[in-house]
C-alpha cells in the first residue's frame, strides 16, 4: 500500500493506493484523485515549467511551460534541452520554444511577453 497526497485540487486528499490489488485508490473525495493515484504509481507525469534566455529585451529570461504532461523520467533531459536556448525579442505568449520535445508530441511554449527594446 502506497500513501500519496493528491495534487489535483486544493483539498490535498490523503490517498491510499493498493499497488498489489489493481492500484485501487481510497481516501479520494473525487474521481480526479482516483485517476491521479493510479497514474502516479503506473506512469507519473508532470507539466514542465522553466525559463529560457532572451536577448534584445529589458528582461533577460522568459518563463516557459509544456502544453501537456511529460513522463516524469524525461523531465531532467527536457530541462537540459532548454538550457542552451536563447530567444531574440520580441517573444509572445504561446510562441513555440521547442516543438515535440523528446518526441513526446508536446510543445514547450513561452508563457510571458518580452517586447524588443526600442
Amino acid at each position: 500500500m502506497k500513501e500519496l497526497i493528491c495534487i489535483k485540487c486544493p483539498k490535498g486528499c490523503h490517498l491510499h493506493v493498493d499497488d498489489e490489488n489493481g492500484y485501487a485508490v481510497t481516501g479520494n473525495s473525487c474521481e480526479r484523485g482516483a485517476e491521479y493515484g493510479k497514474k502516479e504509481l503506473t506512469n507519473p507525469t508532470r507539466v514542465l515549467t522553466s525559463t529560457v534566455k532572451v536577448t534584445g529585451s529589458l528582461h533577460r529570461r522568459v518563463s516557459v511551460k509544456s502544453l501537456g504532461e511529460l513522463p516524469r523520467g524525461l523531465l531532467e533531459e527536457a530541462v537540459r534541452l532548454l538550457d542552451p536556448i536563447e530567444l531574440t525579442a520580441p517573444v509572445h505568449i504561446g510562441d513555440v520554444v521547442i516543438a515535440n520535445i523528446l518526441n513526446t508530441g508536446i510543445d514547450i511554449v513561452a508563457t510571458a511577453n518580452r517586447p524588443a527594446l526600442s
